[in-house]
């Protein structure tokens, strides 16, 4: 991972410390040589010098000791004020509040886990970015324009600024502990090349990315990526239910929202710790304790459920697709999971 770069501040301090330090050398080296002073001595008079406290003289100084030591004073004067000078404009210009929250999202981005790396800020990006706050999920956004990074910080969100493609910034952006990847950036080749990368990186990491051209969606899949989006087709496709089959399409908008709360589809695994495992969907009474619809279920074998009936053997390592609302599917989760006990 690339070390971050000096900050101003930093560099300021770093020159203040080389000057003191050189001035002290030299001072040490000068009363050494036009005051005739051993090693102690010299320290001594550069150090009552410099920090202009007024003690007496070690030797009395010829008159170029007297020019020395007024340079030395000067200089130490120069480098004290100087420091002032940067502290105050340090200070002043906010800069430390930025350096602040530098280092807090760097804490973060460290403590990531299972989070979602969001590649790309554009108009789909932000929806993306959207769905996974509505979810209350961790996620990571990468984008090239700064403007779009400060603005996604100003909303509370982590950012970070380049290109995704970078090896150094996806690591930097945790892929290691990523629950997956989603690559939006405008251009297709852009997003051929982030698959590729990521997929480099990590091998095993879900990637999901946008085509804008339906020719891009098999470069895309020889990249790496697990699932490729059209924008533009899934919109033609809405487009024509709405007109063909309205009632549909509003059914399907209205199911998932009942009551002022959204319903959402989930996936869920189940270990095989859990009380719910090699028991039958009537047996395990997932409807009437905890309110959720299955709606499909996939057995370890493979095989899929699109119909699931009340005989179906939840199977462990079986994943189910489930419909109810987040609290509901919370609790459900915990079971599957083998984390939490029957209500």
């Amino acid at each position: 991972m690339k070390s971050p770069q000096a900050n101003p501040m930093s560099r300021r301090l770093t020159v203040t410390a080389v000057a003191l330090l050189a001035l002290i050398a030299i001072g040490i080296a000068g009363y050494q040589v036009l005051g005739n002073m051993n090693f102690v001595e010299a320290v001594y008079m550069t150090v009552i010098t410099l920090t202009t406290v007024g003690f007496s003289e070690v030797h009395p100084l010829s008159n170029a000791g007297r020019i020395f030591t007024i340079g030395m004073i000067i200089g130490g004067v120069s480098v004290v004020a100087y420091a002032f000078s940067s502290l105050t404009q340090f200070v002043v210009s906010g800069e430390w509040q930025q350096q602040w929250q530098t280092q807090r999202r760097r804490r973060m981005l460290n403590q990531l886990t299972q989070h979602i790396i969001v590649c790309g800020y554009g108009r789909v990006g932000k929806n993306v970015v959207h769905e996974l706050a509505s979810e209350r999920l961790p996620f990571v956004v990468i984008d090239s324009d700064p403007a779009k990074v400060a603005h996604l910080h100003e909303l509370g969100h982590l950012a970070l600024p380049g290109n995704a493609a970078d090896e150094h910034l996806l690591q930097e952006a945790r892929i290691d502990r990523a629950r997956g990847l989603v690559v939006c950036a405008s251009s297709d080749a852009e997003n051929v090349y982030i698959v590729l990368t990521a997929r480099g990186l990590r091998a095993d990491i879900p990637i999901v990315a946008r085509a804008n051209y339906e020719e891009s969606e098999a470069k895309l899949r020889r990249a790496g990526a697990d699932r490729v989006i059209l924008p533009f087709t899934i919109a033609g496709h809405r487009m024509v239910s709405l007109l063909v089959r309205p009632e549909a399409a509003d059914f399907m908008d209205e199911a998932l929202r009942v009551g002022g709360t959204d319903l959402l589809l989930e996936q869920i695994n189940l270990a095989a710790n859990s009380v719910l495992a090699n028991q039958t969907l009537a047996q395990s009474e997932l409807g009437s304790k905890f309110g959720v619809t299955v709606l499909a279920c996939r057995q370890p074998d493979g095989k899929l459920e699109t119909r699931p009936g009340a005989e179906t053997i939840l199977q462990p390592e079986a994943r189910l697709i489930v419909l109810g609302t987040s609290d509901q599917l919370r609790a459900l989760i915990e079971l599957a999971h083998g984390s939490g006990a029957r209500r």
